[in-house]
């Protein structure tokens, strides 16, 4: 994949169809040894975004996340699930059938039927499938100022929370950088999507943190995670400059940043979500996996 590819591109592509369920190594602080299985410590729940790995089909990248040793593949729609279920591979961050928008999200009114809509059908295909999780999108600002964003994102959310209340689903709003990759999108800091969860008061509402995305717009990793702890409900990496792997290359020290997310207690996924740019791409996800395995 280009490295300039926009998820918002892929997403479109992974979530045709509707829903059918049947149910060169480098000596350095972040070196890990190569190896044909992995063995991992069970301190962090890992998976990979499935867009970052699109030129492997679903089957392929199933068994590809078998042979690290891992089990379980970020932002997957229905149409997709029978085929993680047929490697008991985990869902771990789901999609709605509808058409996924990161522009035209929760923070606009016009959005909220067909949003509503699309949330309240998925939820009961999650509870059959077994998933827990759906990402959710504030949208663009589109000139409108944070507070009135605030409003109307709580006022659709609150009619889908019920729902995800009873049926024991969380439903994760993820932070962007609206610097590089998304432009004008308004749930782009913490301090922000923290408010939103304060003005929710739901357990069943989780703001999905992507250290990536938020390196390039606030920075302060470490701090953001252990003072948000109880709102930041799953993860997503990615190298910082550039969305490659999350090595010595770029900027960030993982090994630091899942050290400090194990010390907050957290149980839930860490996602791997950089672009490789490496020849061999699955040695570039098993070394992401070795490096965040603290």
């Amino acid at each position: 994949m280009a490295s300039h590819q926009n998820r918002r591109t892929v997403i479109k592509n992974i979530l045709a169809g509707s829903a059918a369920l049947s149910v060169a190594p480098v000596i350095s602080s972040f070196s890990c040894e190569n190896k044909n299985e992995t063995t991992l410590k069970g301190n962090i729940n890992h998976s990979v975004c499935q867009w970052t790995y699109s030129f492997l089909s679903v089957e392929e990248l199933c068994k590809a996340v078998k042979d690290i040793g891992f089990n379980a593949i970020d932002l997957m729609g229905p149409k997709d699930w029978p085929m993680l279920q047929k490697y008991g591979i985990y869902s771990s961050m789901c999609y709605h059938n509808g058409k996924v928008s990161l522009t035209n999200g929760f923070n606009e009114k016009m959005y909220h039927e067909q949003l509503v809509r699309d949330y309240l059908e998925v939820i009961p295909l999650m509870v059959t499938a077994g998933y827990k999780d759906v990402i959710c999108f504030s949208g663009s600002r589109n000139g409108m100022d944070d507070e009135t964003g605030l409003k109307n994102c709580v006022e659709g959310l609150q009619k889908v929370l019920p729902l995800a209340e009873k049926s024991g689903i969380t439903v994760h709003m993820e932070l962007l950088n609206s610097k590089v990759d998304h432009k004008d999108y308004m749930c782009d800091k913490s301090p922000w999507g923290v408010e939103l969860c304060k003005r929710l008061s739901s357990p069943n509402f989780k703001l999905l943190y992507d250290i990536y995305h938020m390196q390039i717009d606030e920075g302060d990793v470490i701090r953001t995670i252990r003072e948000n702890v109880q709102y930041f409900g799953h993860y997503h990496t990615g190298g910082v400059p550039g969305r490659h792997e999350i090595d010595e290359t770029q900027e960030l020290y993982y090994p630091a940043i899942m050290k400090a997310i194990v010390e907050t207690g957290f149980k839930g996924y860490v996602a791997q979500e950089f672009i490789p740019a490496a020849q061999d791409k699955i040695a570039s996800l098993r070394r992401a996996i070795e490096i965040c395995d603290v």
